[in-house]
């Protein structure tokens, strides 16, 4: 007689396509297999945004300045990425899983998460995730990586412990073992700061967080404590968050007065632009896809939309705005609205273009969007957004008192 109460254990895959630029710079290449490669700014002062096995052997890895990481590995072969590759292959991994899984999150460019709960009762999980990786390396030419387990954090710590281009599956109920006797630094949201003051403590291995009281990790490191003990010990109860490619944001203004000051336009698009731009970056969240709004005093609405490869950086945002703008204005009406939005959005830490922007360029995003997180998303904006207060219904700044100007390009 079948259990018709029984309850299937949760199954959750977590892929990661291995270091997937290099990868995708392979495919194009050949002649790059084998080899140290580096990927990034092409000069001194830019930025490693990924690297090879090959090179981090030689102790280079990614956000590594390139000028330390071409000390370390000088045989290197150093390549300038090339955005719109990632996003195309990117879009071709995610088309693959869409076609053949129920339930999938991508949390970057190049990580999924698949829910396949359930699917043991037809096809068997690990048959499915291992089919499904198989099918991926044959369409795309990528290598890809993937952990199973009952949860997120147990599979992507997996994930991590397979590579490179392998599979691991977890069995429910070894999770603490599995994890225990692994460095503290494999737990997601363990940085180099959390992982000093564990050290600090004699804590290395997960294994020693699980033997110790919860209540203590929470005396230590506060809330994130309590968090941290729960995942050593293979918790973890937050969902595959459904990939929806339609997942935007946005923002118009709409005119007191309806105008042709095209300086103003411009300088209220920036303000626009660089302000979302700050809202993905907060939100750890990347856009491949622009929409601009534009509405005549007769109503008439006119839009234009085009898609970009992933990124979050204003500098890059706004420029493709600035063009849009003098695409679609174009019959010298008075305006009376106009807005931005941004769509396709997935998550991701790949928060500006490494490939093309310098060491100071990251580090100059780094500290206004720190100045705008204790202070205020207006607090500090470009200089040519300023002219952007005077315009709108809504005051753009929510009253707040004028804001700090960042000497940059427009």
């Amino acid at each position: 007689m079948k259990n018709l109460n029984f309850t299937p254990v949760n199954t959750i895959t977590h892929l990661d396509l291995d270091t997937f630029f290099v990868s995708v710079e392979r495919l194009i290449d050949s002649r790059l297999e084998g080899k140290p490669i580096l990927i990034g700014g092409v000069t001194d002062r830019g930025v490693v945004a990924s690297c090879s096995y090959e090179a981090r052997k030689f102790g280079v890895h990614s956000a590594m300045p390139m000028r330390q990481a071409r000390e370390l590995c000088p045989e290197a072969i150093v390549i300038r990425g090339n955005s719109a590759n990632y996003t195309k292959y990117s879009q071709l991994v995610t088309d693959i899983i869409r076609d053949r899984v129920p339930v999938f999150e991508k949390s970057s460019i190049d990580e999924f998460y698949v829910d396949l709960t359930g699917m043991d009762k037809f096809f068997g999980c690990i048959k499915m995730a291992s089919e499904l990786r198989q099918t991926i390396m044959r369409e795309s030419g990528l290598p890809i990586s993937f952990g199973l387990s009952k949860n997120k954090t147990v599979s992507k710590i997996a994930t991590g412990q397979a590579k490179p281009n392998n599979e691991l599956f977890i069995p429910n109920g070894e999770e603490k073992p599995f994890l225990a006797p692994l460095s503290v630094k494999k737990i997601p949201m363990v940085g180099a700061k959390t992982y000093q003051t564990l050290c600090n403590l004699g804590v290395k291995k997960i294994g020693t967080i699980q033997e110790m009281p919860q209540e203590m990790m929470e005396k230590t490191l506060g809330k994130s404590g309590g968090i941290i003990w729960n995942k050593a010990n293979g918790i973890d109860n937050s969902p595959v968050v459904p990939f929806c490619e339609r997942k935007s944001i946005s923002t118009e203004r709409t005119f007191d007065r309806d105008t042709t000051d095209v300086k103003k336009l411009d300088s209220i698009l920036i303000a626009m632009a660089e302000n979302l731009s700050f809202q993905l970056r907060r939100g750890e969240k990347l856009t491949s896809c622009i929409t601009l709004k534009l509405r005549y005093s007769d109503f008439d609405t006119r839009t234009m939309q085009v898609s970009i490869p992933y990124t979050a950086a204003d500098h890059i945002i706004i420029a493709k705005v600035k063009e849009m703008f003098a695409k679609l204005y174009n019959r010298r009406l008075l305006v009376r609205l106009i807005g931005v939005r941004f769509s396709n959005l997935v998550s991701g830490g790949y928060q500006i273009n490494l490939f093309d922007d310098t060491e100071e360029m990251v580090k100059l995003y780094q500290a206004l969007d720190k100045v705008r997180l204790q202070f205020g998303d207006r607090a500090v904006i470009r200089a040519a957004g300023i002219e952007a207060r005077t315009i709108g219904r809504s005051n753009p700044f929510n009253g707040e008192p004028p804001p700090l100007l960042a000497n940059r390009r427009a």
